[in-house]
């Protein structure tokens, strides 16, 4: 901070003319320290910057290498070309902080961490970044492990950069969610702790990213951006409280819930009676959660609960967007025994991935590449007509000999059945396929 005179700034205060909030109000809220009458002379330069950038038509940035003592990730370097007229710039480092499982945070913990990087970055913060971090942008070279330190003592971990295992995300879940089918914070724990090194030390051919919902509404959207997604499901009847339907229609009307509910389903699974009882086909339901989503006190998820594991999902870099494919179609995650299996299957996943992908290529794009079947083989998983991309597709099972396929997969499943029926009491086999 000192007293150092504002940069004129007649481009950037055009973008803040818009009826939306600008980033630019932001920067310069965070410039004028308004009750000691001081600048923040980071910040300031910051917008001088970016100003000289708006005018030539150039970016100024480059990469480098910045990481605190024993990690090799975490820290995203930016280094100024045009530091001699920015000299408070002139190196821009982003932190990557881990949040909290769901993203539980005390106020006091905010504090502490806007007082940390007041004191050793710009203050400049972004709750959350895209991958999931609590990213604070804007610390020179020196001042990233004091920082580190600082908030390490307070229980704090830099997340991943580079080609690594990146930091995981799990939604708010059974804190504040009726939807929710599993602990989503105890997979996110349970997967994030046994990868902490993977996280500071990239050691991978691109990036691998966990994210956890807790429903299929999947308010993470794991299944677009997670190499490994866990999406909370159930295996049984949805459940249906007829007393609260006939109040919904009292309240609403029948042809509102005709034209808002009914007509909306997906794979018309849903009909009203003439009695307006609604009347759910289960084997046709796709957990597309819209009628739960607008009827949330007339229909919950099923009491077998559990999780799907889908692998792939991924934004645009070589072949375009992906979803996730399922490869895990149902799973209960009840015991020791079960969360160590998900564990099991990350650790797998990984090690094929770090063995067979090419460099700077997605866990899907590698799929897409070597074939699914090759895949589920190297991670020890059998193929099974539930493993879908789309829904109601199976691009993955051989149609030609279905019967005898067909055959083979029920003898696995009176197998395991029986199994499963002589263990010890008390004891639960963990189900790997879907009903």
């Amino acid at each position: 901070m000192n007293a150092m005179k504002k940069h004129d700034t007649p481009m950037l205060d055009q973008l803040e003319q818009g009826p939306w909030p600008s980033f630019i109000s932001g920067i310069k809220r965070l410039r004028d320290d308004h009750e000691e009458g001081r600048i923040n002379a980071m910040a300031n330069d910051l917008l001088g910057q970016l100003e000289h950038s708006y005018e030539t038509r150039r970016g100024y940035w480059k990469g480098g290498t910045v990481s605190v003592y024993g990690y090799g990730g975490g820290i995203i370097p930016r280094f100024s070309e045009v530091g001699d007229q920015y000299p408070k710039s002139r190196e821009f480092h982003t932190l990557r902080v881990q949040p909290p499982a769901g993203n539980h945070y005390t106020t006091d913990i905010l504090r502490k961490l806007a007082d940390s990087w007041e004191k050793w970055g710009s203050g400049l913060v972004t709750f959350h970044g895209q991958t999931g971090n609590i990213m604070f942008i804007g610390a020179d070279t020196e001042n990233t492990q004091h920082f580190f330190d600082e908030i390490n003592d307070y229980g704090f971990d830099l997340g991943g950069a580079g080609p690594c295992v990146r930091t995981a995300q799990s939604c708010v879940g059974a804190a504040r969610c009726e939807q929710s089918c599993c602990n989503e914070h105890a997979i996110h724990r349970s997967l994030v702790n046994n990868f902490v090194d993977d996280v500071h030390r990239p050691a991978l051919p691109y990036k691998f990213k966990f994210k956890v919902s807790g429903c299929p509404n999947d308010c993470m959207n794991s299944i677009e951006r997670a190499d490994f997604a866990v999406i909370g499901t159930w295996r049984d009847d949805m459940k249906v409280d007829q007393a609260e339907v006939k109040a919904y229609i009292e309240r609403k009307g029948r042809k509102y819930l005709i034209d808002n509910v009914i007509t909306r389903c997906p794979t018309n699974a849903l009909s009203l009676a003439d009695d307006d009882s609604l009347e759910v086909d289960n084997r046709n339901c796709v957990r597309c959660m819209h009628c739960l989503n607008v009827m949330p006190k007339c229909l919950s998820p099923g009491d077998e609960k559990g999780v799907s594991i889908l692998i792939g999902g991924k934004r645009t870099l070589k072949i375009g967007d992906l979803f996730g494919t399922v490869i895990v179609p149902f799973m209960r995650l009840e015991t020791k025994e079960d969360y160590a299996r998900i564990v099991e299957i990350a650790e797998e996943t990984i090690d094929f991935f770090a063995e067979n992908a090419l460099e700077h290529e997605r866990t899907g794009e590698m799929i897409e590449r070597i074939g699914l079947v090759n895949f589920l083989e190297g991670i020890g998983l059998e193929p099974d007509p539930n493993m879908i991309a789309h829904p109601r597709e199976s691009s993955y099972v051989r149609t030609d000999d279905w019967d005898e396929e067909a055959a083979k997969w029920f003898d696995r499943r009176q197998t395991a059945a029986k199994t499963k029926d002589a263990s010890p009491k008390g004891e639960k086999a963990s189900d790997q396929s879907a009903a």
